[in-house]
């Protein structure tokens, strides 16, 4: 996993997502897109993987909707941690529930520990897809299925001014991907039934809704909680992202494949 010694997530950022986003979640879509992601799997009873679990939203949803036996959430940053740990342990899901802080690099279980690897928009700081890939399909066991929403560009190769200026405004160590490059990976690591769903067009339209958030309805509301240049800061990274949701070029997806059984 990638990560560095700089927070991605400090407290005023943990605010502002979670101020946006709905409690637990520092990705748009809260707990109705993690059903959407594991749609058709049935995780009663079985073990999963949570990979970047942040501030622990998706991980809870996994458990208490999802009906997962046990899930192990993991991340690089030990504050996200701590906080998901007390939270899930307040939502009394702690007996299926273990959140881990990990160094950056390989996943550290052993082959064929999880029947379910799942994550929800932090692989995206992941810039090598094809060795994540590999080390998802190893930690699967047979049948096992990878579930994922991540934030994916449209091509490969050097991104227009407009997206390097929007991944530049997010300053947050992206390792953008696109769609040809996930299945190419997710395929040569050994998986089969690889799905991946275009979600631009419905992110394009929540992006507006957020961004008229931000600086009409509830403009007050978010800049007593992070301040006026905080507020400012995010408000501009929401105008550069909407032209490239808009062109395309910027596409989130969610990401399906199975290991073979044999």
């Amino acid at each position: 996993m990638a990560g560095s010694d700089e927070l991605h997530y400090p407290e005023r950022m943990i605010t502002f997502l979670e101020g946006l986003w709905g409690d637990g979640f520092l990705s748009p879509g809260g707990a109705d897109e993690v059903m959407r992601v594991i749609a058709g799997v049935d995780l009663t009873g079985l073990t999963v993987l949570d990979i970047g679990c942040g501030i622990g939203g998706a991980t809870g949803v996994l458990v208490s909707a999802g009906h997962a036996g046990k899930v192990i959430g993991i991340d690089v940053e030990a504050p996200v941690c701590e906080i998901a740990s007390g939270r899930l342990d307040a939502q009394g899901l702690g007996d299926r529930v273990e959140i881990r802080r990990v160094e950056p690099g390989p996943l550290p279980f052993d082959d064929a520990s999880f029947n379910v690897v799942f994550s929800k928009d932090s692989i995206v700081h992941i810039a090598d897809k094809e060795s994540l890939a590999i080390d998802v399909f190893r930690v699967l066991r047979p049948g096992g299925w990878f579930l994922a929403s991540d934030w994916l560009t449209s091509h490969d190769g050097e991104m227009s001014a407009e997206m390097q200026a929007y991944v530049a405004a997010e300053d947050l160590d992206f390792g953008m991907a696109s769609p040809a490059r996930y299945r190419r990976a997710l395929r040569a690591a050994g998986f089969v039934d690889i799905e991946l769903v275009d979600r631009n067009p419905w992110y394009r339209v929540v992006a507006r809704e957020e961004l008229e958030r931000l600086t009409g309805s509830e403009r007050a509301t978010f800049e007593a909680a992070i301040g006026a240049d905080e507020l400012a800061l995010q408000i501009r990274t929401w105008e550069a992202m909407i032209p490239v949701l808009e062109s395309g070029e910027h596409c989130p997806h969610h990401l399906r494949a199975r290991r073979p059984r044999a």
